[in-house]
């Protein structure tokens, strides 16, 4: 009987729209935190002027947000000083500002009580196709499949280039530009790491010359084969093996920053097609806490997201749950049912993708305005 339980339950989650764990709500305390993701692509971006970094941080006190993650690494640019990334960004803004703009946001942000964690887009290059990094070491560097690449644009998926975790000279960069940052912002509070993994899109990759044939030195195997847990579980490990190098790095250089990496969902799509294994980082204590991209259009899939996230980890308090308002633009409705469900659930932290989604449609925003409601957490229920 007890397989039939959850999907059981699913269907009732389905079934009923408004929230099944609303109902075992009371009105009692309890602190939760709440996140903003500040991106380098909105317009204007935040980094390009003072009134822009003023507005988000009078933004983020009238939303009652206390974490800001705020993007400085993208595609190989960096907004920041880098020997690594290309820091045209950084020294237009700097000649705009007079004055190193990210450490003036996180100067602002304290003053007014805001926490400012990095936001650094690791191992994609999105379409840059000018990368320092392509550059300096070529298309070897790229993960691919088993298809003929002939030009440059045969390595793109989902439309940008993946860089291989594998590639112990990726590595070597990437603990690099850590570092860089490390030490040029002593006060930043925490560094998040995303796409730590492989693209999840069609998972057959990690072909490259340096990855298989390190595979084949540490398996004894001759070949590889794709369907082979050896091979799978390797690929595991590569990306594992990249978050702790970028944390060793961290640790030694600020033993008492915040770290933490974005996960993907549900996890068979993180454990299987991108081979991150972010339960088992939480559980050793590699990683303070992950942030969870449950970005989806439909209330009862976004429960869903949260059920499996509270089934995966023994303490939910070091969970982010990231709402996709990017996705929900025209649905206002919708993204306030997420975030009132995300603010029962638990969790760490309530983080909104994006600060940029929420100035384009104001109506995102309403939930978060006004006074602070705190509620008991829902109780889930065990598959």
């Amino acid at each position: 009987m007890k397989k039939y339980i959850l999907p059981f339950f699913l269907c009732l989650l389905f079934a009923f729209p408004v929230s099944l764990f609303s109902e075992r709500l009371t009105s009692t305390s309890l602190n939760t935190h709440r996140g903003l993701f500040v991106t380098v692509i909105q317009d204007p971006p935040v980094l390009s002027s003072k009134e822009e970094i003023t507005k988000l941080i009078e933004f983020a006190r009238s939303a009652h947000i206390n974490i800001l993650f705020v993007q400085i690494y993208r595609a190989n640019k960096a907004w920041f000083a880098s020997t690594v990334g290309d820091s045209a960004p950084y020294e237009t803004n700097m000649k705009n500002l007079s004055e190193d703009p990210f450490a003036l946001l996180i100067k602002e942000a304290h003053a007014s009580g805001i926490q400012v964690h990095a936001w650094l887009n690791l191992l994609s290059l999105g379409n840059n196709a000018d990368a320092k990094l392509l550059k300096k070491y070529g298309t070897d560097i790229l993960t691919r499949n088993l298809k003929e690449k002939k030009i440059l644009e045969d390595y793109k998926i989902d439309n940008q280039y993946f860089l291989e975790p594998g590639d112990l000279r990726v590595r070597e960069e990437l603990s690099n530009m850590v570092e860089e940052i490390l030490r040029a912002y002593p006060d930043l509070d925490g560094v998040q790491f995303d796409y730590i993994r492989y693209p999840d899109k069609h998972p057959a990759y990690g072909y490259t010359k340096m990855n298989v044939e390190r595979f084949k030195q540490a398996s004894g195997l001759e070949r590889v084969e794709e369907s082979s847990l050896v091979w799978k579980n390797w690929k595991r490990d590569q990306v594992s093996g990249l978050l702790e190098l970028l944390v060793q790095k961290t640790r030694s250089l600020r033993p008492n920053i915040q770290i933490s990496m974005t996960g993907l969902m549900p996890f068979s799509r993180a454990y299987h097609e991108g081979f991150q294994d972010w339960p088992s980082w939480l559980q050793s204590g590699l990683v303070d806490f992950v942030t969870l991209m449950c970005y989806i259009r439909t209330t009862p899939e976004f429960e869903t997201y949260l059920l499996d996230a509270k089934n995966k980890t023994k303490d939910f308090q070091n969970v982010n749950i990231a709402i996709g308002a990017f996705e929900l633009m025209k649905s206002p409705e919708t993204f306030a049912q997420q975030f009132e469900l995300c603010e029962k659930a638990g969790s760490r932290a309530c983080v909104i993708f994006h600060y940029g989604s929420l100035l384009e449609n104001p109506a995102l925003a309403s939930p978060l305005m006004g006074k602070v409601k705190r509620v008991e957490p829902a109780k889930f229920v065990d598959g």
